[in-house]
């Protein structure tokens, strides 16, 4: 469908430009915002004559806001109760240590460092950071330990995991706004390969298909470099995304170590002893991310901080049907249903419900909430019915619009031309029957700046009373900056 087509399928109103009290985000992409190093001062330049007066350019016309008709709805569902390993604070390294450690603080030089929290069954594992012009170019190592306190031999099995580095891995770099991904060879940062390579089961070289650790026993279940050394731009980091079960208690540990040397002077990867000794003397990694703006403070700027803690929550399942039914109506003619996807405090598109996923513990100066979500699944279903005596034409959608708590005029909104920045980047998954009956799975790479406005995912022809269902879902991609929106448009009937 053409771009110009899938503007009838929303009804818009084009009125002036008009911002919200802006919030400060803490997310960032590490390839075109690394922290900057302190300034060199260099000789003042000769000066030069003025050039010759020019005419001024004219001034570029004020963006346009594009306002969604239509309804807003909180998203059914809810987050369920399977923990995740969150490791995201330090986001940039530049003196290791104990990034997140859920073991016990018994015994350990760094007591506050360890906050106790001991996983059984499902629980899932994200690990996602950098390192910038480290000394001497050293490569930087991250290890995830996993202890079994138990008397007993514990197994842990890994059905999907995936890490990459962003270079040579997955650099970020720009996309088209989509593009059919069939094999995952489409991406743009680590974090977005590594989910996009869980979604559909995958699990790369550095994790077995099962370990089993014995009694009182440790194993490294990850020891993978981040190095920058021959690199254009001395910028690195590594994105680590795992589904683990096991058959007992076990702890975590994620810790970050610059490579020790050889008596030869050549770098080599860390042992297992030199990583149990980092977790019981060490201190937590430098430097810090900025402290979390209280809870409780509802003005001023805002900022969220990076997440170092246990997450509760992996999955959010929603069926998307109207109150007391089960079924979804398709929208007017010329209306959107909007169903807001990762919101968060100052970001929840008119609706009253944050989604971000609390946290068990966590360190005192790391976020309080997991906002963003980054690696939770979301499972999203739609069984949509034309309850109309005449066929309708709809269109899926997942888009990025413009932040907003409360929304301006009750309704979601975009702007033409959107912002620079891409907010949301990754692969999604939708399955449904097309017009002919066949049942269709795309995975489909998007790329999307904020508020711009985007072709649907896919447009359907709904005959007059017929139910047909559509599914989405995804691991909301690390490196994405939320909210977005799921929009369900039925297209405007041409006029008689």
């Amino acid at each position: 469908m053409q771009f110009r087509n899938w503007i009838t399928l929303a009804g818009i109103t084009i009125v002036s430009l008009g911002f919200p009290h802006s919030v400060t985000y803490s997310g960032t992409n590490p390839a075109l915002n690394p922290p900057t190093p302190s300034p060199t001062l260099s000789p003042s330049p000769t000066l030069s004559p003025s050039p010759t007066p020019t005419a001024s350019p004219s001034p570029k016309p004020p963006p346009k806001e594009i306002a969604i008709e239509g309804e807003v709805r909180s998203l059914p569902g809810s987050l369920d109760r399977i923990p995740m390993f969150n490791s995201n604070s330090p986001e940039w390294i530049k003196q290791g240590g104990i990034l997140l450690s859920t073991f016990p603080p018994e015994g350990k030089k760094t007591p506050t460092a360890h906050l106790n929290y001991a996983f059984q069954g499902k629980f899932n594992l994200f690990a996602h950071h950098f390192t910038h012009t480290p000394k001497d170019l050293q490569t930087l190592y991250i290890g995830i330990l996993v202890h079994n306190p138990s008397n007993q031999p514990i197994t842990v099995e890994i059905p999907a995991a995936a890490s990459y580095q962003m270079e040579p891995d997955a650099p970020f770099k720009t996309q088209p706004m989509m593009l059919d991904n069939p094999t995952g060879a489409i991406f743009s940062g680590p974090g977005i390969r590594a989910v996009d390579d869980v979604l559909r089961g995958k699990r790369t070289a550095e994790f077995a298909a099962k370990i089993v650790i014995p009694a009182q026993g440790y194993h490294l279940l990850m020891n993978a470099p981040i190095p920058t050394k021959g690199l254009a731009r001395p910028v690195n980091g590594r994105s680590s995304f795992a589904n683990l079960t096991s058959t007992g208690k076990v702890y975590l540990a994620s810790l970050a170590m610059f490579a020790p040397k050889t008596a030869q002077g050549n770098e080599r990867p860390p042992t297992l002893a030199e990583w149990r000794n980092l977790l019981e003397t060490g201190a937590l990694a430098m430097p810090r991310d900025k402290r979390p703006t209280p809870l409780d403070q509802t003005s001023g700027p805002l900022i969220y901080s990076r997440v170092a803690g246990v997450q509760i929550g992996s999955t959010w399942q929603a069926h998307l049907t109207d109150p007391g039914k089960t079924t979804l109506a398709l929208p007017r003619s010329g209306q959107t249903l909007s169903y807001p996807i990762s919101t968060l405090r100052r970001g929840r598109l008119g609706t009253p419900q944050s989604q971000a996923a609390p946290l068990a513990v966590r360190y005192p100066d790391t976020a309080y909430e997991a906002h963003g979500n980054y690696g939770v699944r979301y499972d999203l279903t739609m069984p949509l019915v034309n309850r109309s005596d005449r066929a309708q034409t709809v269109a899926i959608t997942l888009a990025t619009p413009i932040k907003e708590d409360q929304l301006a005029q009750g309704k979601i909104r975009f702007r033409h031309p959107p912002q620079d920045f891409p907010y949301f980047r990754g692969t999604v998954r939708l399955r449904y029957r097309d017009d002919a009956g066949k049942a269709i799975t795309r995975y489909i790479h998007l790329w999307q700046r904020t508020g711009q406005q985007v072709a649907p995912l896919v447009t359907l022809q709904l005959k007059p009373q017929e139910q047909r269902s559509a599914r989405l879902d995804f691991l909301y991609p690390p490196d994405v900056t939320p909210p977005q929106v799921l929009m369900i448009s039925t297209q405007s009937a041409p006029n008689r």
